[in-house]
């Protein structure tokens, strides 16, 4: 099949696959989070953890609440990888301890970025129990705080936006659970495996010896993308054929990693009362997903026969493009080729995704919560070229609304820039690159903003397992997650407080194309002046040479 055709092909049956579940999904993803019951086994978890379901928090205790949840996780996760060598399924294997830090860090913050092999890093009982619950509470941690900040818009006058333990133990027993147990029955049926066997040694038919793994990897890889964590049970990540056989199950888990982002949007304007709110952020997320898919696709297949270097060949160039720009686009680490290999233009795109402020579609919550964020910005600059008081459905966005928004969008760049220029600096981090020139800066800047942006996915090419890589990027993943939670949830309580005031002719309307094409506008242009001297020295230097 002509790559142009196939490429369109793909793209309008994932794009048919979403319009035909985001509807169903983003309306029950409302109703989970406007009931007034809790279901029986959600009692048991609140009894158990001293919670009363039916008092609610103000911003500030909902931050500190989700803030000190991160805590604990690292601290117990770090615990459980230290100790797994004394554990069941332990394998022997075992991590140091700044890789065991890393990891720990990585997995709560959403992120997932893996500076160990999945076959020799982490045995069963780690990947069960320790990985595999983050990969569920990270993601519905995502989800709460974007809840939060939609209870804050819908609301008028009032001090608080919801519980935070109610809303992380709904993300997970209503969304998170049922969705992830058919789709591992889904993943086991391709071809995925699920089990406990140790990896076992095997003589081929020509005489060589090859090592069979084995191990529960659907009930792992299956969230993984649905809470769009990323990381792979295996190094080689979704390019292994136990993670990820075929090209349908390929084009399943692209649409298990889009599902929750594009489904939010819609849930969104049912809970303000306007489903249109919902459409502007569904149509901008979809133009910067296709846009940078199809530009992708493009720069893979220019030649004569474009590039299959570092791509697995089940898949071929556009389910691999696909799958990175879903990837790269949404807060997964997933991969199923090796982006260092791409071209310097195609490579540069997937950077570029995450450069965008994780709006395309963005993670599980994060993406919505993101371009929330932008949407203040653009009505606030809007508003000022055209003379009037800017406003998002009947909320003033003032000084305070602004100033929480803005510091918002500066952390993710300002951890990227500093720590990049750091490292292409020093010794002890410049040593770890395989490159030099500008692909050695594009290899260092890709790890610090798939770590900034709580993506996870590898570059490749920098040799990061040691201890300055180790606890910088640690560093960046997790002020990368928690100030823009702190921020955002600070704009929510500034929010809430107010009287949603009426539509008059005077308000700027906050649907259609006008609003949606400015929306897009705010969100390239800001990627674009706080990236462009880094990607020009980068990524678009090697394209040029």
């Amino acid at each position: 099949m002509n790559v142009t055709l196939q490429a369109i092909c793909m793209i309008a049956t994932i794009a048919l696959l979403l319009a035909f579940i985001h509807v169903p999904l983003g309306t029950w993803m409302y109703r989970c989070f406007t009931d007034e019951r809790d279901w029986a086994p959600e009692r048991l978890i609140y009894r158990a953890v001293g919670v009363d379901p039916r008092i609610e928090q103000g911003w500030r205790t909902y931050a500190v609440a989700s803030v000190m949840f991160g805590v604990a996780s690292v601290v117990l996760l770090f615990a459980l990888i230290m100790a797994q060598g004394v554990l069941p399924w332990g394998l022997g294997r075992s991590q140091d301890w700044h890789t065991a830090f890393n990891t720990a860090v990585s997995f709560t913050t959403n992120t997932n970025w893996q500076t160990y092999g999945g076959e020799s890093g982490a045995g069963y009982t780690v990947q069960m129990a320790g990985l595999t619950v983050q990969n569920f509470v990270s993601a519905a941690t995502g989800i709460a705080v974007a809840v939060a900040l939609c209870r804050a818009i819908a609301r008028s006058n009032a001090a608080t936006i919801g519980n935070f333990w109610v809303d992380l133990v709904r993300a997970c027993t209503r969304i998170l659970l049922p969705i992830a147990f058919v789709g591992a029955l889904v993943l086991v049926a391709g071809g995925v495996i699920q089990n406990l066997s140790s990896p076992h040694d095997v003589t081929t038919l020509v005489g060589g010896s090859q090592t069979i793994q084995g191990g529960p990897v659907a009930s792992q890889e299956v969230i993984k993308l649905l809470g769009t964590n990323g990381g792979g049970f295996f190094n080689a990540n979704s390019a292994h054929p136990l993670e990820n056989p075929n090209g349908w199950t390929n084009l399943f888990e692209i649409l298990l990693v889009l599902a929750i982002p594009f489904s939010l949007p819609w849930m969104y304007g049912l809970m303000v009362g306007d489903r249109r709110q919902g459409a502007v952020f569904t149509t901008a997320m979809g133009a910067l997903f296709t846009l940078s898919a199809g530009l992708g696709i493009w720069a893979e297949t220019s030649g004569a026969l474009g590039s299959m270097e570092g791509k697995e060949q089940r898949f071929g160039i556009v389910g691999s493009v696909l799958f990175g720009t879903a990837t790269t686009g949404t807060s997964t680490g997933g991969v199923n080729m090796m982006h260092d290999s791409m071209s310097p233009l195609g490579g540069g795109l997937m950077m570029l995704n995450m450069m965008l402020g994780e709006v395309s579609p963005g993670g599980v919550g994060t993406g919505l919560y993101n371009i929330i964020i932008f949407a203040l910005l653009t009505v606030f600059i809007a508003g000022l070229m055209v003379g009037r008081t800017p406003e998002l459905l009947g909320k003033a966005i003032g000084r305070r609304e602004i100033t929480y928004a803005a510091l918002a969008v500066v952390v993710m760049p300002a951890l990227v820039l500093v720590f990049t220029a750091a490292g292409v600096v020093l010794p002890v981090a410049k040593d770890a690159l395989l490159n030099h020139g500008p692909h050695g800066l594009s290899e260092m800047m890709y790890a610090y903003t798939s770590a900034s942006n709580n993506n996870g996915s590898a570059f490749a090419g920098l040799s990061a397992d040691q201890p300055y890589l180790n606890l910088t990027l640690a560093a960046c993943m997790f002020l990368g997650r928690f100030l823009p939670i702190v921020l955002v949830l600070a704009v929510a309580g500034a929010l809430v407080s107010q009287q949603r005031r009426p539509a008059t002719a005077g308000t700027m309307p906050t649907h259609g194309p006008v609003f949606t094409s400015l929306l897009v506008g705010i969100i390239v242009i800001v990627a674009g002046l706080t990236f462009f001297p880094s990607l020009a020295l980068g990524p678009i230097a090697e394209a040029l040479s």
